[in-house]
């Protein structure tokens, strides 16, 4: 190659050390944003259907690797409820004891239940159709790390403690605050 053929190469140009910091701190800003994939799914409802819908998004998004933290609060506190509990209550607790759907058997459809009727042809034809039920969709879960939080005051006002939940290695309580903490640095915050 000929001199006169040859490019000189010019020095890139001096960015000031604020601007260079500040453009550091974006980069950083924008890698966390594309990295960051959690779900967070409020479970509001304790009916058959609305559980279940919970259940698939959170297993279907911690199948794609997705951290998913699911906060179960209010009417659907009683599902992650274990069958029996040998603790001592005292009368309201008892009250709400007996009210309340105890596990996932023992959830109603939220529409077309038709006293029983609609919600056992249900139960039925996911059976037929080999669709996942409930109990499978807690061991998926389970095994995909799906973090169960059950609202401190939703178990206290139904008579609730950690005693009365059910198994599940990644079921802790927490408050609403605490939830809220996750759902702000979660890409994805549903409401069910």
């Amino acid at each position: 190659m000929e001199e006169k053929d040859r490019v000189a190469e010019v020095p890139p140009p001096s960015i000031p050390p604020d601007l260079a910091r500040r453009i550091e701190n974006l980069e950083a800003e924008i890698h966390k944003l594309k990295s960051d994939n959690r779900v967070c799914i409020v479970v509001f409802s304790g009916a058959l259907d609305k559980v279940l819908a919970a259940l698939n998004i959170a297993t279907g998004s911690a199948s794609l690797g997705c951290e998913v933290s699911l906060f179960f609060t209010f009417w659907g506190t009683p599902t992650m409820r274990k069958k029996t509990s040998s603790r001592k209550k005292p009368p309201a607790d008892r009250l709400f004891a007996a009210m309340l759907p105890t596990g996932t058997n023992k959830l109603k459809l939220s529409t077309m239940h038709w006293g029983g009727l609609g919600t056992a042809f249900m139960k039925r034809r996911m059976k037929t159709k080999r669709a996942v039920g409930l109990e499978d969709l807690l061991k998926m879960a389970e095994e995909l790390k799906v973090k169960i939080y059950i609202c401190e005051m939703s178990m206290d006002l139904m008579g609730m403690t950690m005693e009365d939940m059910r198994a599940y290695p990644c079921l802790a309580q927490c408050g609403v605050g605490t939830f809220m903490e996750m759902a702000l640095h979660s890409r994805v915050t549903m409401f069910i």
